[in-house]
């Protein structure tokens, strides 16, 4: 196409006008006291006289309310409005002037979704991690399992922003009922929610077993990248397919 703009252009042009449009005040702040309250919570734990099993306890809170929690809101709130909000307010159109293929635009904003939501999971994390005194292990698995589940999570809520208005709204539901509540039924839901595999990196690492058939680490980030692709694909398909005005 004549005078298209390049993949890598169109990519770093979306990166631009995603974290410019996703980085507010009032997210942020809001993020932010969500993660203290999580470190406050492992410092609590990793101070008791009365835990019996500090690495035992220290993962299950790490996986109940980090990435059962802090890993997907935060992801959520940044991701479902990449190009939600971008296509709500108008803005998207404004790419479609230079003009840009669907793409980079998909891979800008997802990659604009990872480079925000990291900051406010991944110190969050690793603060817990070692506030619950509980070795070196515990520090390391929360680490990779929460870059593993940003990556993931960012593709999913991109795509479903593309997919239906107040995403937010739609993406509290799925966290609660599937990733918080249905995948604790058993392998097979476990293995079809992010959650599964960031726990079985968590499991994997620290030797805790979360009793849900936890994969091996190699496994369990295989499966999560799967996931990603397959997200960020079908939001190239959806985005192709919409109107933009």
């Amino acid at each position: 196409m004549s005078g298209s703009v390049g993949f890598v252009g169109a990519v770093r042009l979306t990166l631009r006008v995603v974290v410019r449009q996703l980085l507010t005040r009032g997210r942020a702040l809001a993020l932010v006291v969500l993660g203290a309250f999580l470190a406050l919570l492992s410092f609590a734990v990793g101070s008791s006289d009365r835990v019996e099993d500090p690495i035992e306890d220290g993962v299950r809170l790490l996986d109940l309310a980090g990435f059962t929690l802090l890993v997907p809101v935060v992801a959520l709130v940044f991701a479902a409005a990449s190009l939600g909000d971008l296509r709500e307010d108008r803005t998207l159109v404004y790419l479609w002037l230079r003009p840009i293929g669907r793409a980079p635009v998909v891979i800008g904003a997802w990659l604009g979704s990872i480079i925000i939501s990291l900051p406010f999971t991944l110190p969050a994390l690793v603060l817990s991690g070692v506030l619950l005194d509980a070795g070196s292990d515990v520090v390391v698995a929360a680490a990779a399992a929460t870059c593993v589940g940003v990556v993931a999570y960012t593709a999913v809520f991109v795509l479903l922003g593309l997919l239906v208005r107040n995403a937010v709204i739609w993406g509290v539901g799925y966290v609660l009922m599937w990733e918080g509540l249905i995948a604790q039924f058993g392998a097979a839901t476990a293995r079809a929610a992010i959650r599964g595999y960031t726990r079985s990196i968590l499991a994997s690492i620290t030797d805790v077993e979360l009793n849900l058939g936890e994969l091996s680490l190699m496994s369990g980030i295989a499966g999560a990248l799967i996931i990603t692709m397959t997200a960020l694909v079908l939001a190239v398909v959806r985005l192709g397919a919409m109107e933009i005005d």
